[in-house]
Order: C-alpha cells, then structure tokens, then sequence
C-alpha cells in the first residue's frame, strides 16, 4: 500500500478535475457520486496504510517515499514526497473519513442549487489541499497545501458570491490568513537558513543534536505559531472563523472539523521537535490557547445565530488543542483534534438538518423570523428526532462527559496542564468547560426544546432530513460516542493506546525535554482522579445551570439581560473586536491607499505621463509652423541646409 500513497491526495485531485471541467454536462447525480466516491476510495486506502502503519516495528513505524526532485537551485535541492507516519496516518483518517461524510450529506444539503458541480469540485480541492498538507514530508510541500486550503476556503466561504455579504466573508478569510501565513513563511526562511534545510525528518535529525538554547528557535517557533493563529482561528486572528459561517453549512462542518482549522494544531505537532527547544515560545502557545479557549467561550454565551454558536465553539475548542501542544501534551492535542472532528461536524451538520428543516417551513408557511436564530426555533425535537438525539450526543461530548469521546481528550488536556506546571492555565481552561456545558446545551434547549415560535402553519411543514443528510448524523452521533475509547488513560483502566500510537512521531521532543532537564512532572494517580472529577462535575453543572434558565425558568435570562444590560451588549457584539480591527487597520490602510493614490499614482505617475505628453505638445507647437505644405518653402529649406553643410565642411 505504501507504494500507492500517492493516490490518497491524488484522487480528490481527480474528482476537482472531473467534476470541475464536465460536472454540468454529467448532471447532478454523477457529480454527487464522483465527488464522494474519490473522498470514499481515498478514505479506503487510508485505512490500508493506517493499518500496514501497525504492522511495523514500533520504533521504526514511518513510511517515506521521494517521487522526483522538485525544485533544484544551488546546493538546494527539494524532493517532492510524502511521509506517513503515526501523526500523519491518524490525520488523514480524520480527514477522509470526516470528509467523506460531509460530501455525502452535501448530496442532499445541495440539491437544486445552480452550482452544483462547481461546489463538489470545490469541495474536493479543499480535500486534496488538506491532504497535502498533512502527508508532505517537507515544510515545502506543507506551504503547498497550507496555502492551497486557505485559496478553498475563500472559494467555498463566499460560494453565493452574489450575495455582498457571503463574498465579503470570503475576502475576510482570505485576507486575515494571508497575514498569519506572512509569519509562517517567515517561520520557513529562518528554519533553511538555521539548519539548511526543509524535510521534515533531516529537520528532526538536527534539532535531535542541537546543543543549547538560542534566541533563533525561539523567533523560528513564534513565527511558525503567528501562522497557526490564523489557520486555526487563535488571538488575534481568529475574527475570520465566525464570517466563514456565510458559506453553505457543510462547508462550515468541513472547514470547522476535518480540515482548515485543525492545520495549525496539526503545523505545531509536526514540528513538536523544535517546539521544545524553545520552552518560551510553547508558554505562549499555552497562554494564547487558554485565553482564545475561555474569550470564545463568553462570547458563545449569548449568541442567537445557531452556526455562530458553533462558530465560537470552535476557537474556543482549537483553544484547548493548542493547550495540549504548548503544556508538552502534544499527543492530547491531537486526540482532541480527532474527537472534536467527530462532534463539531455533527454539530454543524445537525445545524444544517435545522436550518434545512426550516427554509422548507418557510417556503411552504410564509417566512417569520431568521431561519438561523435560534429565539424563533423550539420544539423540534418532536419533528426532527434524528437530528435532535445526535445534536444531544454531540452536546455532551464537547462537555466532556464521560464516557463520551470529549471527556478523554478534553480532561486529558486540563490534567496534563497541572501535572506539568501549568496549574493556572488548568484552572482557567476548566471555567471555559464550564461555560461551554452552558451554552451548548442553552443551544440544544432553545432549539429543540419547549414550543415551536413559528407561526403554527410553519410548524406543520417541519419534517426531518432526506436520509442523505440522517445517515451521516447517525455515523457521527456513534463515533462521538466511541471516538474517544482509544484514547482511555491507564487510570481508568485503559492503554492510552492512541497516545502509545502517537509516541514515535513525539519521541524526539520527548528526548529533547529529557536531555534538557525539563522532564513532566510525576503524574499522580490521585491528583489525576481529583481532576477528571472536578472536571466532570463542572460539565454537569454547566448543563444543569441551562437546564434550569432555559427549560425550568426561562425568565432568569431574560431578568439578567435587563438588569446587565452594558455587558449583554458587548458580549453579543463580541467585545466590538471587528469595529476596533476596521478603525484601527482597515480605515487606517484605506486611508494610507487613498492618500498614496492621491500623491504618488496622480502627481508622480499621471504627473509624468501628462508633462512628457505637454513636453511634446510644446514641441509640436513650434515645428508644426514649418509643415506649410508649399513645395518652394520645402525646396528652399533643403537649399539652405545643403548651403549650411557645404559652408561646414569648408570650414572645417
């Protein structure tokens, strides 16, 4: 299998062409088949590496082939390759499995729309850039793809590009990227000019040697994390992520849990070893995790739009991924990745069943209300139990309770905080578990509990979705509920296999961190079961405290709305983050064009351009008088030159 690696990335790449060059010609139905099929194909040839990955030797479990040199200049020389290891396997399962859900629900999701074919091509580019991304055994081939999902993600973020808005929010995306990926390339150049090269393994081998601290691993980390930031959705750049909600809802589950936002997490894990030379940097990797994970949180609080709940649930969850990483707990942050891929898919898939429910209700009863805000929903749970039991399930895995998929990794990540030196980054990280059991499930309540808020002729048209959209519902409702089994601790009787899986491709950092006298600390067993209680009661009581304002006393909200008003606002404006980012930046930048537009394109450039054009006017003006059109004038000019010639030469 491992000599067909190649063909997991390339088959997507196959269906982008297909679908994209003959899509409308095919018809609707054959894009629909073309497009999940190559993500199907390529999910199970996933699974036969994932599985040849076993069977080797752990200490020596990596698979890298180079297919031809790419790029030479000088003593550079770049191989185009791939490398598929334990990181790299557990991420392209995620990604073709998640992946390949979605474009089956997109099947249903996406009947009828114009550009059908378009959004499966588009669709299937996102995956094959993301696959890149992940399986390049060079920070090259890496760049390829980080740039290549943030180009899709503008494509498929403002797919109604008819739409201002939609289109608007795909420029957004885009351009707050490109600011990150300015500092990981940045990040690249440092990294060839330390060590002289881009390939993941010699990189490794290097930072494995390297002797002592240096300020230049430190600038190399931070710039790597400047990108991450962007890529998935961290302080400051994270203003993009809750805008991509304007795309089509399985471009938000996409976007949200299989690919884009988990490529920073996956960039910072690739990259553990040299991470951990500089302890600095991961302490802001920590910090900035933490603090995006509980900002997150409190703006989701209050949120009315159902995908922009989700939205901030999503910073907020990259927020404890990014925990795991900068605490040492790379293996945790992964787990974490894979389970919440699991739940917040279905999450937005459930949203999308929703709102799919709805806009029917509206064209069939008469429109009342923003089919997304969530104040003019209720009681769907009686119309759309498939969809309202798995939202349930997701909801109680992203709180974390057990033995759901989120409780493993989620408490992995706080229990590893404390047990290596980070106890208030715990502290602070179990407050945002706390908000996020309330809000998730004050979203579950309002929208599938008490009474429909409609007009009762809407409520006759609701129904569930088409099976195309129920079955991978069902799919991820199963695997947010075992997802996470694989990764049970030892505690709770357990192998920690993902983590015994993982360890090859973090045992270098591990060594590093060793070597340098900064060993974890010594886990113990009854400090880690007062975490993972402490941790489950606060989920329990984040949903008991919904429970009571949204289903036993809906008027408190409402009284503490009234009587907070200042701080309602500004948690339903997001702190007016956007309004200060276009005060601060954009007007300024507009303002600094508007004002090198006026001097330098229409004094220098224009300036030039019209005084040559005056210059010769000047000069016309004069010799003009000389074209009499009189054949005597013409022939005593020539008279009079021929006589000026001759008189030269004399004089000469």
């Amino acid at each position: 299998m491992s000599n067909y690696l190649y063909l997991i990335p390339l088959l997507p790449f196959i269906g982008f062409l297909i679908n994209g060059l003959w899509g409308r010609k095919l018809g609707d139905r054959a894009v629909g088949i073309i497009g999940s099929a190559t993500i199907g194909i390529a999910f199970a040839m996933s699974i036969a590496a994932f599985i040849e990955l076993l069977g080797y030797d752990a200490h020596h479990r990596i698979i890298e082939h180079d297919w031809f040199v790419w790029l030479r200049a000088g003593a550079l020389e770049v191989s185009f390759g791939l490398l598929l290891d334990p990181l790299s396997a557990v991420m392209i399962l995620i990604v073709t499995g998640v992946s390949f859900l979605i474009h089956i629900y997109s099947i249903g999701y996406m009947r009828g729309d114009s550009s059908f074919s378009r959004y499966f091509s588009f669709l299937n580019l996102f995956v094959f850039f993301m696959l890149m991304l992940v399986l390049g055994n060079n920070l090259l081939i890496m760049f390829i793809g980080w740039e290549g999902v943030g180009l899709c993600s503008y494509l498929l973020i403002g797919f109604w590009f008819t739409d201002d808005a939609k289109a608007t929010a795909g420029k957004k995306a885009f351009i707050v990227n490109r600011i990150g990926d300015f500092g990981f390339l940045i990040g690249v150049f440092l990294i060839f000019t330390t060590f002289g090269s881009f390939s993941f393994s010699n990189l490794e081998h290097q930072a494995g040697l390297w002797i002592g601290g240096s300020s230049v691993i430190f600038w190399i980390t931070l710039c790597l994390f400047i990108g991450a930031t962007g890529k998935s959705a961290q302080i400051p750049l994270y203003v993009w992520l809750p805008d991509a909600m304007a795309g089509p809802t399985p471009v938000s589950a996409l976007i949200h849990a299989a690919t884009m936002v988990t490529a920073g997490v996956y960039m910072v894990a690739r990259n553990s070893f040299l991470c951990v030379l500089a302890p600095e940097s991961l302490a802001i990797v920590a910090w900035v995790g933490v603090i995006t994970a509980l900002f997150a949180a409190t703006i989701a609080l209050v949120q009315n739009d159902i995908k922009k709940v989700l939205a901030y649930s999503t910073i907020s969850q990259l927020g404890y991924m990014f925990v795991g990483c900068g605490v040492g707990a790379f293996a945790a942050g992964i787990s974490h990745l894979m389970t919440h891929a699991f739940f917040k898919a279905l999450l937005f898939l459930g949203a999308g069943s929703v709102i799919h429910a709805i806009h029917h209700a509206h064209e069939k009863g008469g429109y009342h209300g923003d089919p997304q805000d969530i104040r003019y929903m209720g009681g769907l749970r009686r119309k759309l139990p498939t969809t309202y039991w798995t939202f349930a399930v997701a909801c109680f895995a992203i709180a974390g309770i057990p033995p759901l998929s989120g409780f493993f990794s989620k408490d992995e990540i706080i229990w590893q905080s404390f047990a290596n030196g980070f106890g208030a980054v715990g502290v602070i990280a179990m407050i945002a578990a706390l908000l996020t059991a309330f809000y998730m499930f004050r979203l579950l309540y309002m929208t599938f509990h008490g009474d429909w808020r409609g007009r009762h002729d809407q409520e006759d048209h609701l129904h569930e979705s088409p099976k195309a959209m129920t079955i991978p519902l069902a799919i991820l409702g199963v695997l947010s509920i075992i997802g996470g089994w694989i990764a049970i601790p030892h505690i709770l009787g357990g192998g920690a296999w993902l983590e015994e899986f993982m360890h090859p491709s973090f045992a270098t950092a591990e060594r590093i961190v060793a070597e340098a006298g900064r060993a974890h600390a010594v886990h113990s067993m009854a400090g880690e079961w007062v975490a993972m209680i402490i941790s489950v009661a606060i989920a329990v009581g984040g949903i008991l405290w919904a429970r009571k304002w949204y289903i036993k006393n809906p008027a408190i909200p409402k009284r503490l709305t009234a009587r907070a008003v200042g701080l309602h606002k500004m948690l339903l404006n997001k702190y007016w983050i956007d309004e200060v980012y276009d005060y601060m930046i954009v007007q300024t930048v507009i303002g600094t064009a508007d004002s090198l537009w006026r001097f330098f394109d229409v004094k220098i450039v224009d300036g030039l351009v019209n005084g040559l054009a005056k210059m010769f006017d000047w000069f016309g003006s004069i010799f003009r008088h000389i074209q009499t059109g009189l054949v005597s004038n013409y022939a005593l000019m020539m008279v009079v030159g021929v006589v000026v010639i001759v008189g030269y030469m004399v004089w000469k």
